[in-house]
């Protein structure tokens, strides 16, 4: 009967011993995922630089490209300006060719009259003529001189009187010619003007239209620089926090380490107690002995909720006012947690603070990392108050990391916590719903 008991005693010990045994493989891997988590990390900065840099590159880019839209600006103006100046002066030479049409036209009156009285000469001649009868002519004016001396008056006469005929008939044919082309030159250059009028109106269009596209363009390449700019301030902060991930989870290392090995001590000083406890009982096998440890902590906060067996739990007392999801046309990536009065905000799991700092949308704003069963996690607790944690800190779950509060972009005192599967980024495309992992 001693016998049996000295045996299933030794078997128990066996196998607390090696219930130890097992506990530093159980640390050395999740070690390892801690590190592997690092790498990841490393990586994903390395990436999030070559973002930055590329961005850079980009706004860089559009500003250049920016600045030659603004020259070609500059020109259209100029060229502009100067089509303007243009059709004023094109438009002043109609004004000044109108008004030398109308001079013309006077001209012509003038010359229609007296080609008039020229006409009116000539027909009067023409009814001398048939007066007498219609057959006389200057032969017979000669022959009917009765001397010599009156002969050579009548070639003379005559001749003039032929003369001055023909003489009327050219002038006649000339201010008839030159009635003509006073009209011609005329309505040519005013045509010719009134072209170049019509051609320079076309470039005012065109370098309009012209215009409006650079203005449209210009604004475009606002718009997107404005988009680069907001990328790079969301890539930046990431970047940031990255390295804040990188740096908490080197000193999650450095404890981890430490932890295997003060694990590495207790297990021998325990198979060393299991030893010597199992030699004295061989000893004595009428006496037996179970020990039993129990250990419970308790960090209660005045207000701060009870922290609960679960995994996660919750981070604030008060009333969800704000569920995950879609919410004022955008995406809400966590809950609002509203309370009134001084109400502190606690760790929702163990974990190493990645950043304690001041942003412009989440205000006084926590972030903390979690490893739990090998997945990664990072919590946040946004509008704070106060804070009462920094950077690189190890908080245990239920531990205060501050105070609820309504900073940044905050209406109304209230707690923003935000749960990610995987590390913060900017996209928060790794954001899940808190209900789903906190019990409320």
């Amino acid at each position: 009967m001693h016998r049996n008991r000295i045996i299933t005693m030794s078997a128990t010990i066996i196998l607390g011993l090696g219930s130890l045994l097992a506990v530093p493989s159980a640390y050395a891997e999740s070690l390892q995922e801690m590190k592997d988590k690092k790498s990841t990390i490393q990586e994903k900065r390395t990436d999030v630089q070559s973002d930055i840099h590329k961005t850079e590159s980009k706004i860089k880019h559009l500003e250049s490209q920016q600045l030659t839209v603004e020259e070609q600006l500059d020109q259209l103006e100029k060229d502009m300006t100067a089509n303007e100046n243009k059709i004023i002066e094109k438009t002043a030479e109609i004004n000044k060719t109108n008004a030398e049409i109308e001079s013309l036209k006077a001209e012509i009156v003038v010359l229609k009259d007296r080609i008039a009285k020229r006409n009116e000469l000539l027909k009067e001649r023409a009814v001398s003529y048939q007066v007498s009868g219609g057959n006389l002519n200057y032969l017979e004016v000669l022959l009917g001189a009765s001397s010599f001396s009156e002969f050579i008056d009548r070639v003379s006469a005559v001749a003039t009187i032929v003369e001055a005929d023909q003489d009327i008939i050219k002038q006649h044919e000339q201010d008839k010619k030159s009635l003509e082309e006073a009209q011609s030159a005329v309505e040519k250059k005013k045509s010719d003007l009134e072209k170049m009028l019509a051609e320079l109106q076309e470039i005012k269009q065109q370098l309009q239209v012209q215009k409006k596209k650079q203005e449209v363009l210009l604004a475009e390449l606002h718009k997107q620089k404005e988009h680069a700019e907001h990328d790079m301030v969301g890539l930046e902060e990431e970047a940031v926090n990255l390295k804040a991930q990188e740096t908490a989870i080197a000193q999650a290392i450095q404890l981890e380490q430490k932890r295997l090995a003060e694990a590495e001590a207790a297990r021998k000083k325990a198979a060393e107690a299991a030893a010597a406890a199992a030699a004295a009982k061989a000893k004595q096998a009428s006496s037996s002995g179970s020990s039993s440890t129990s250990s419970s902590s308790s960090n209660e906060v005045v207000s701060a909720p009870a922290v609960s067996s679960g995994t996660f739990t919750r981070p604030s007392a008060g009333y969800v006012s704000s569920g995950f999801g879609g919410r004022w046309g955008k995406s809400h990536n966590g809950i609002d947690i509203a309370a009134s009065g001084t109400v502190p905000v606690i760790a929702t799991a163990d974990g190493v603070v990645i950043r304690a700092y001041k942003s412009s949308s989440y205000g006084n704003v926590v972030m903390v990392s979690h490893s739990i069963n090998g997945q990664t996690f990072t919590s946040v607790y946004a509008h704070l108050n106060s804070m009462s944690v920094s950077a690189g800190q190890v908080v245990s779950k239920g531990q205060q990391v501050g105070y609820m509060g309504n900073t940044g972009h905050s209406y109304g005192q209230h707690l923003h916590f935000e749960l990610h599967k995987g590390a913060w980024n900017a996209a928060k495309s790794n954001a899940v719903n808190p209900l789903n992992y906190v019990s409320m």
